[in-house]
């Protein structure tokens, strides 16, 4: 699924495929983070639930971690965006320029 989406803008925005392979490369480091998060959180919920000192202890060390996924994530997309970005400037540039070498088809 993930490689039909990454497919489809390389096809359109006619990136190369490092670039694809980076933002795969991230796309998949965000998902990693989330899924830690969520295990994160319901150890927070259930050491909560429990009003046991000990538990609730350990939950300003498991906010803590779960403080810093959410950065590294918010990062990540910011870099996402940025790349992404340059890429389709650099596209649009190639495009203006003539310097795009890849043949378009016109429909109809």
């Amino acid at each position: 699924m993930e490689g039909d989406m990454f497919s489809g803008l390389g096809e359109r925005y006619q990136m190369d495929g490092k670039v694809l392979q980076n933002f795969q490369k991230s796309f998949v480091q965000v998902q990693d983070i989330l899924d830690q998060n969520r295990l994160l959180i319901n150890e927070i919920n259930q050491n909560h639930e429990s009003k046991q000192a000990d538990h609730l202890g350990r939950n300003v060390g498991l906010i803590r971690e779960l403080n810093n996924n959410i950065r590294t994530v918010a990062s990540l997309y910011g870099d996402l965006s940025h790349s992404f970005a340059k890429s389709i400037d650099a596209s649009s540039e190639g495009e203006s320029t003539g310097t795009n070498h890849q043949k378009r088809f016109r429909s109809g």
